[in-house]
């Protein structure tokens, strides 16, 4: 066995650093080119990389044939980047995470303090309306500080035990941060560190090509212009399709009715009837390759206690930190709900799930954290979504859709989305346990109760992860191994 590092991330400016002639070398699509030649030929993949490393102009044209004349996209998948994204609105940080398969790590309302930084959408060429837009966001930052200051003393009042160390007062100061970003607008300036392969880079190139809002498009250009020089044989695909502006513009065909209800609460709409008996059903096909709908037969012929053995015995060793096996994908849970933008921020972090988002609505109202009430800030809360509402309308009407950038992290959508069991074990361990953030935890928790009516054995040690050794205990009368 033979096995080497063949290449890692290395920093622009360590690149930069390298004499001119050595420059060119120095790129992403020599993983593309070898990689692309492994299934076709006789040499090792290091002999590969080598060849596509003295030849750069023959790896390039080797890409591009093999990616556009042959269609095999996945190798573009072997080239990464990094890039800083700093100073865009957390609107347009809503559209850079929206894809599955990159990693991001965005600056956090909830642990930094903010200093009021927003940006100005260039759409808004009215002057008059500019001057509302920025005067009303002004309004928004001055009670996030007001407000800051009084929850965190109220937080100090209410917590005077966790004050005695460094780490339990942060966390209480995060507390009042946290509630008082709900205020905040979308148009505040974030960043955010992104890593994305070349196949993933260009279908964000495409979706960004096609955003009403100029701010992404500049970031998809911006983007572009970094990597164009780099990689020109592995971004070969930039320009949407047809089809896919299509599907874009089929928004003017379902629109409805004004008067129809709108989705307020959190609601079950679907989900697999059978989960507990499908993924036993797995089991035994796996085990015995046995046709799928026999082991499904046979299953439905077990008595519950059977059943309930069965899955006792799967998990009598299972730890907090464990991951079910993917016979757990099997059964679905499909939810819909009105959430906050804060919400949304932590929901979208989930991205192996499928999560379809309407646009904000003032319609569906706004989430007020209970701390505000508390310390008497409701009213002047309620009085300033009024006048933020009144913007919103005025830019929508003249600005399609650049209403969306005054729009508070307490501000609702509508989102549809769907988990498979393993991963609503991920969610539930994370966003249930008693340090997640209190609005996302409700959504959490809705889940926890309908998924253990719904599918009871499989989800017997469903919890979130600070509960996980009290639920062990309950089920198997002695703590998990691993305190043992």
């Amino acid at each position: 066995m033979e096995v080497k590092l063949a290449g890692f991330n290395v920093e622009t400016t360590l690149l930069n650093s390298l004499k001119e002639e050595n420059k060119n070398r120095f790129t992403p699509e020599i993983f593309s080119a070898a990689y692309a030649r492994i299934s076709r030929s006789s040499l090792s993949v290091t002999d590969l990389r080598e060849k596509a490393r003295e030849d750069i102009q023959k790896a390039r044209a080797s890409n591009k044939k093999i990616i556009f004349s042959m269609g095999h996209h996945s190798v573009a998948e072997h080239a990464v980047f990094n890039f800083d994204i700093i100073g865009v609105s957390r609107l347009a940080l809503e559209d850079i995470e929206k894809f599955r398969l990159s990693s991001f790590t965005e600056k956090s309302q909830r642990y930094v303090t903010l200093k009021g930084d927003f940006h100005t959408p260039s759409e808004i060429s009215d002057p008059a309306l500019r001057r509302e837009f920025k005067k009303m966001i002004s309004e928004q930052n001055n009670f996030y500080v007001a407000a800051f200051e009084k929850l965190k003393d109220h937080l100090y009042k209410k917590h005077p035990e966790l004050l005695k160390n460094r780490s339990d007062k942060s966390m209480v100061t995060g507390w009042a941060k946290e509630d008082a970003r709900y205020i905040l607008s979308l148009a505040t300036l974030g960043q955010v560190g992104l890593t994305i392969n070349a196949r993933n880079l260009e279908h964000l190139f495409r979706r960004f090509a096609m955003s009403p809002k100029s701010e992404t498009v500049e970031i998809g250009n911006a983007l572009y212009n970094e990597v164009k020089n780099i990689a020109p044989s592995i971004i070969l695909f930039r320009n949407p399709s047809q089809f896919e502006r299509d599907i874009i513009n089929l928004r003017d065909e379902f629109k409805l009715d004004k008067t129809i209800k709108k989705i307020k609460d959190f609601k079950i709409v679907d989900f697999t009837p059978d989960g507990d008996d499908l993924i036993l059903s797995s089991f035994y096909s796996q085990y015995n390759a046995v046709d799928f709908s026999k082991s499904r037969s046979l299953v439905k012929k077990l008595s519950d206690k059977r059943k309930k053995e069965l899955f006792f015995k799967l998990f009598r060793n299972m730890e907090f930190f464990d991951t079910p096996p993917r016979n757990f994908e099997l059964p679905e849970i499909t939810f819909e709900a009105a959430i906050s933008a804060s919400n949304f921020a932590q929901l979208k972090r989930h991205r192996i799930a499928t999560l379809i988002s309407g646009s904000y609505d003032p319609d569906l109202g706004n989430t007020i954290p209970q701390s505000l009430i508390d310390v008497g800030l409701e009213n002047k809360f309620i009085e300033i979504i009024a006048g933020t509402n009144e913007i919103y309308y005025k830019l929508n009407k003249k600005y399609d859709g650049i209403g969306d950038y005054i729009i508070t992290n307490s501000h609702r959508r509508n989102v549809l989305m769907k988990m498979n069991l393993r991963e609503l074990f991920h969610f539930i361990r994370l966003r249930s346990d008693s340090h997640a953030q209190w609005d996302i935890k409700n959504i959490s928790n809705n889940l926890l109760v309908q998924i253990k009516k719904i599918m009871p054995f499989a989800s017997m040690l469903l919890c979130g992860k600070d509960s996980f050794v009290k639920e062990f205990e309950n089920i198997y009368g002695k703590k998990p191994d691993f305190l043992i």
